[in-house]
């Protein structure tokens, strides 16, 4: 009798699923990514209990055909690469054309879309778990696709225990959406989690909108402390924002990194990045940045992570050095005075108010409160305060006062 036999298609769409959907971030990213690349404009995702409940995506982009529903679920069948050629140069998001049938293999899914401008032509279809039969219907849709997930892991028990709990999962899922947004200031994102409005980013079409994204995603404060990118050699262009050495971190939470509008984690880029801080930046400390390096596709090979966070590139030398020189003479030029100066230009944007508040302007967030005197009138408010920051005269040590009653003793 023979070891070696095929695989039954149930059984291989599980085991994809171990490489893909590792928790409910992964589903968001995917899907999301299917989005983007459909060429949507504005994508909404709700999520229940750190999305092991729920997830649900919205988009409004190009849609599916209901002629092309049933393969939208199956293994390896994807509209984005035909050829070996179009592998060799992907501009898209996403191109192996499983993830939809690994995250149904392990969930409750249903895909929902119309490709047409009438409302009445959706279509939606709908599978469930480790059998995969897709069902087919009408369904009315506006133009656009919304992918429904539920009871993700329901039949992985032993998947499902190694899930976190619900902050830890919805931490990792909103990170997720911060890095595609960040990636894509064209579009906006909502992101709603339990019925409550986490995030709701609009688009941007101008640099001033674009910072104010940034600020919303990174802090104010990063916004504040960084210094403009935008250096270009041919076939390289790098852009974005780097702090400055004196907005350091401890950890490297705030780095994110995009080749061709996809975020990724690579050693050779976190080198360059090192190496470009290592005159300026404290030993431990960890730079924050926000980089958009674009190149021509066909110098970058994208298909070497299953879950496409790492890349490599045909030149690795020439584009380490090519980053590496974009930001020392960048940071070179930093003077000791910038930080200053760029305080000065934040507080350009304060909004001073009646009752002792500072507004940012740009991100409408409050930067400043006076301290309040309890019981005192409002016009003596400020009084109070000066009274309240007056240095108190210092009584005689208690020292001294132990050696004036020594001498008092007799025979002292």
């Amino acid at each position: 009798m023979p070891k070696i036999h095929l695989l039954n298609s149930r059984l291989a769409n599980q085991i994809a699923a171990g490489e893909v959907v590792e928790r409910p971030a992964s589903v968001v990213k995917e899907a999301l990514e299917n989005s983007l690349d459909a060429g949507a404009t504005r994508i909404e995702i709700d999520v229940e209990a750190g999305g092991a409940k729920l997830i649900r995506i919205r988009d409004n982009g190009s849609g599916i055909a209901a002629e092309d529903m049933s393969l939208a679920l199956a293994r390896h069948a994807t509209s984005k690469i035909a050829s070996l050629e179009d592998l060799e140069r992907v501009s898209s998001l996403g191109f192996r054309g499983e993830a939809l049938a690994s995250i149904g293999s392990v969930s409750r899914l249903t895909l929902t879309s119309n490709a047409h401008e009438q409302g009445s032509e959706g279509s939606s279809a709908a599978c469930e778990g480790r059998e995969m039969e897709v069902q087919l219907r009408p369904a009315p849709h506006p133009r656009g696709t919304t992918l429904e997930v539920r009871d993700l892991f329901f039949n992985t028990p032993a998947r499902r225990k190694f899930l976190r709990t619900e902050k830890t999962e919805f931490d990792h899922l909103e990170e997720v959406v911060k890095r595609l947004a960040l990636s894509r200031f064209d579009v906006a994102f909502t992101l709603r989690h339990n019925g409550k409005v986490i995030h709701n980013l609009n688009a941007a079409s101008v640099q001033a909108e674009s910072r104010r994204r940034v600020a919303a995603i990174c802090g104010p404060a990063f916004i504040e402390q960084t210094i403009a990118i935008d250096a270009e050699a041919p076939p390289y262009r790098l852009s974005g924002w780097v702090g400055l050495p004196t907005f350091s971190r401890s950890q490297g939470d705030l780095q994110y990194f995009f080749v061709n509008g996809r975020v990724i984690r690579d050693r050779l880029i976190a080198h360059a990045v090192k190496q470009a801080y290592r005159d300026v930046l404290y030993h431990g400390r960890h730079p924050a940045f926000v980089l958009y390096l674009e190149l021509d596709p066909a110098q970058v090979d994208v298909n070497v992570h299953p879950t496409k966070h790492e890349v490599r590139f045909r030149d690795g030398r020439a584009v380490h050095n090519f980053i590496f020189s974009a930001l020392h003479r960048a940071l070179a030029e930093v003077r000791p005075g910038h930080a200053a100066a760029q305080q000065d230009v934040a507080a350009t944007h304060l909004l001073a108010t009646g009752d002792g508040m500072a507004i940012d302007t740009a991100t409408g967030e409050i930067r400043s409160q006076s301290t309040l005197a309890w019981g005192a009138p409002a016009a003596d408010r400020g009084r109070s305060l000066q009274v309240l920051g007056r240095p108190q005269a210092q009584g005689p040590r208690r020292g001294t006062r132990r050696r004036s009653r020594r001498s008092r003793r007799p025979g002292h």
